[in-house]
């Protein structure tokens, strides 16, 4: 049999890419095809989707792939984080350019939010973590600012959903994404049309929400012809994210809360895997959030700030002319103290501060911490802090599903870092299994693959990656600095709340 190819449009933080899965009935392999810069755009006072930009680069990655595998192609679909949406009108006209989750307008919203419909009641309607950038309060804030926008708005698309309405014309949302809007009722998969009138976002623009694997039919006529693939299907995978990669966990312990994974990133996504959502005052207490998987599954997870904190100094090494890869930066935290100074993460501070190592030293200041001076001392701040946010996220998802973790498997491009591979075991001291690097591509296109019939149960989905991957095991070392550490971090955030 001629090998059959999946395409996966992902789009990343820093990058996009058009990426082949290439499945001969037993192994995938994954090709590159085309690659190209992502990011946000800033635009007077605000930060936004360059959409457009976005569309020409995945039309020239489709029409590369035609060129390369012709009629071995049977279909494609497209994947992104989640939280950020489109505004279409009836006649399918763009309304506004999207904005980008750290744009700052959504800063206060979730108060006024609360005003109107208690925390508590939205977390018992959606079973969401809550952050401002969550698409709940960034309607809220485009509802106070563009009221006329939602007034026009025939449809909301979720990003992943709007370039598949570019490619075929479907105007629908797939549930792994819409999962992460803080707008749909957690457990029953529709939105929380109550909810949304109590805060007077317009529930008319919700469209209908499917199920990843939904075939979201065939290519338009235009985009075939400008791209050179004839016949090909457009179908939605996991869109969101983190929804593919956990897809492509190669745990094989399916259905089953005694592993974690962790999707390393600019964000870290850690938590388990479930089959209902976990919504009960500990869980609203400890901010976790519940956003769909596969297969009837929900991800019981905790979103981390993640390596935004190292790609956010890499940026400012840079821009004072020093030139640092991310394998430099891990020799350099390497040698530097350990657990010298830690910082929390998740601290509002850190989601987009115009100078990441000034506010982490400002940070280590205000808690009376040593102020790390150097490129290495800074990363190094990172990377600890980072292994003890797992540490501590691992006991809430313990405390809430009653069972013991017995690994972690980290995958996505984090997954490469073998320093905080370590870390994370001795911080969480479990064992760690380390790979895939590419698991949201591999899941996005192997749910396709089992749209078309190839690969049957997600259990089989994962088998398929153990198969196809080579993985890295990390052992966890000597506890004794880590619960230190960890006693250091609790009275830090005890004294930061009084």
């Amino acid at each position: 049999m001629a090998d059959r190819v999946y395409l996966g449009v992902d789009l990343g933080a820093e990058s996009g890419r058009v990426i082949a899965g290439v499945w001969n009935g037993r192994k995938l392999r994954l090709e590159e095809v085309h690659r190209f810069p992502n990011g946000p755009v800033h635009l007077a006072d605000s930060i936004r989707w360059d959409v457009l930009r976005l569309w020409a680069e995945v039309q020239n990655g489709l029409s590369a792939a035609a060129r390369r595998y012709g009629r071995q192609i049977v279909s494609v679909g497209a994947d992104t984080w989640g939280v950020d949406y489109v505004l279409l009108t009836r006649r399918g006209e763009m309304l506004g350019l999207p904005y980008h989750y750290r744009d700052s307008r959504t800063d206060g919203v979730m108060a006024s939010a609360f005003r109107k419909v208690p925390r508590a009641e939205i977390f018992r309607q959606t079973g969401l973590q809550f952050m401002q950038l969550n698409t709940l309060f960034q309607l809220i804030a485009h509802r106070r600012e563009h009221p006329d926008m939602l007034d026009h708005a025939d449809r909301l698309l979720m990003m992943p959903d709007f370039f598949h309405w570019a490619m075929c014309g479907s105007k629908v949302v797939e549930f792994t994404d819409g999962s992460t809007t803080q707008c749909m009722s957690a457990g029953r998969r529709t939105w929380a049309t109550g909810l949304l009138r109590a805060l007077d976002i317009p529930t008319r623009i919700f469209p209908k929400v499917v199920q990843p694997g939904t075939d979201l039919g065939e290519l338009r006529r235009s985009v075939a012809e400008r791209t050179g693939l004839d016949g090909v299907r457009v179908v939605a995978p996991p869109t969101h994210d983190t929804a593919s990669a956990v897809a492509a966990v190669p745990t094989d312990r399916t259905g089953s809360a005694e592993w974690a994974y962790l999707s390393s990133g600019t964000w870290s996504l850690m938590g388990v895997e479930v089959r209902r959502p976990v919504i009960t005052a500990r869980a609203l207490e400890l901010n976790v959030t519940n956003e769909g998987g596969v297969d009837g599954t929900y991800r019981l997870l905790k979103n981390i700030m993640g390596l935004w904190l190292v790609q956010q100094c890499k940026r400012a090494f840079e821009a004072a002319g020093r030139t640092y890869t991310y394998a430099d930066l891990v020799h350099e935290a390497a040698a530097a103290p350990a657990l010298r100074s830690l910082v929390d993460p998740d601290d509002t501070r850190f989601l987009n501060p115009p100078d990441m190592p000034r506010a982490i030293q400002s940070y280590c200041r205000e808690t009376g911490q040593p102020i790390p001076s150097t490129d290495g001392a800074l990363v190094r701040c990172a990377y600890d802090s980072l292994a003890l946010k797992y540490r501590q996220v691992v006991g809430s998802l313990e405390e809430l599903t009653g069972g013991r973790i017995e690994v972690i498997h980290i995958v996505g491009g984090g997954s490469q870092n073998d320093l905080l591979n370590q870390f994370t075991a001795d911080a969480c001291q479990r064992p760690v299994l380390a790979g895939p690097v590419e698991a949201t591509a591999m899941g996005n296109v192997l749910v396709q693959a089992r749209a078309s019939g190839e690969v049957g149960s997600l259990a089989e989905i994962r088998e398929v990656v153990r198969r196809s991957s080579a993985l890295r095991s990390f052992e966890p070392g000597d506890p004794g600095p880590w619960d230190e550490a960890a006693n250091r971090m609790e009275r830090l955030r005890r004294r930061k709340e009084s």
